[in-house]
């Protein structure tokens, strides 16, 4: 995809921002240690905040409902190329267990359940959205268009 050099640039100082703030977050958290940063314990925490985003499937569905919004179960399956029901059905039960989708059922008949991100959801959507952003630059997916 070619970006016009004002829309790159726009993306660029939008990931310069989220970088400057996340080193004001760092430094946040590190003025809370009296000696040592317990490196051991920030990495467990990282790795447990980022779990659910590296099981297979999560991010696709996830990504598919900020883009494409709420979405019916087989809505969604047709968006997720190659999932089977099963998965995705055990995969939508994982992230309503960690508070990201929720499933709506309207009283039918025919009873009809849809699924949509919960605010938590919305906002790790958007937390994500700038390391999206530079990873597309860094594979050179997205471009300046000169």
């Amino acid at each position: 995809m070619a970006l016009q050099s004002n829309d790159f640039d726009e993306i660029q100082r939008s990931i310069e921002r989220v970088q400057k703030n996340g080193r004001s977050i760092r430094q946040i958290f590190a003025s809370y240690y009296d000696d040592e940063v317990d490196i051991g314990w920030e990495v467990d925490a990282a790795v447990d905040a980022f779990e659910m985003f590296s099981s297979r499937w999560t991010i696709e569905i996830l990504a598919a409902l900020y883009i494409a919004g709420d979405r019916r179960f087989n809505e969604l399956r047709n968006l997720l190329r190659g999932i089977s029901s099963r998965t995705l059905s055990d995969k939508l039960t994982t992230c309503q267990d960690h508070r990201l989708v929720e499933r709506i059922v309207e009283e039918g008949p025919p009873i009809r359940v849809t699924y949509r991100l919960t605010s938590h959801g919305r906002t790790c959507g958007r937390l994500l959205g700038p390391l999206v952003a530079y990873m597309k630059i860094s594979k050179e997916l997205v471009i300046e268009d000169n």
